[in-house]
């Protein structure tokens, strides 16, 4: 075998249809595009949302509800899993990198600490805001929270 003789799979390759060119063809006169119609036409294309003119759902349903531009998203962290961490690696002080290295959030996210949980170990804990039973729980551990 070499690369004169290659050639596809039997039936892998489908002969392609020659469209509108004559009457003999049996696809000739409308070049399978039926009669009639903006389908039919050169130059068609049809518009996004396009519904073959029954109201589009885009118009058929209300609009309702409103997006706060200068809302501020935070990623949630609870205590718990500060005492994971802090297990997990050995740590004193949590920040922003170590949520990063872990994995729980990427670089462009705020993060928010949640009391949920329990403590058991002092850690001094870096994050964008805290609840406050979050924060409550850190300092009972004679531990700090430090808002960015």
């Amino acid at each position: 075998m070499n690369l004169s003789n290659l050639k596809p799979a039997k039936g892998s390759t489908h002969r392609e249809k020659r469209i509108g060119r004559g009457q003999g063809s049996g696809r000739g006169g409308t070049s399978t595009r039926g009669h009639k119609g903006a389908q039919s036409r050169s130059g068609y294309s049809r518009k996004f949302g396009f519904e073959g003119g029954q109201m589009p759902i885009q118009r058929r349903l209300p609009k309702y509800g409103f997006t706060n531009r200068n809302r501020i998203e935070y990623k949630p962290v609870n205590v718990s899993t500060l005492q994971q961490l802090a297990d997990k690696y050995s740590l004193t002080v949590i920040d922003i990198e170590t949520f990063i290295d872990s994995g729980l959030i990427s670089k462009n996210d705020r993060v928010k600490i949640l009391g949920n949980g329990e403590l058991n170990s002092t850690l001094e804990v870096t994050a964008h805001a805290f609840s406050k039973s979050a924060v409550e729980a850190i300092e009972a551990k004679q531990g700090k929270a430090i808002k960015l």
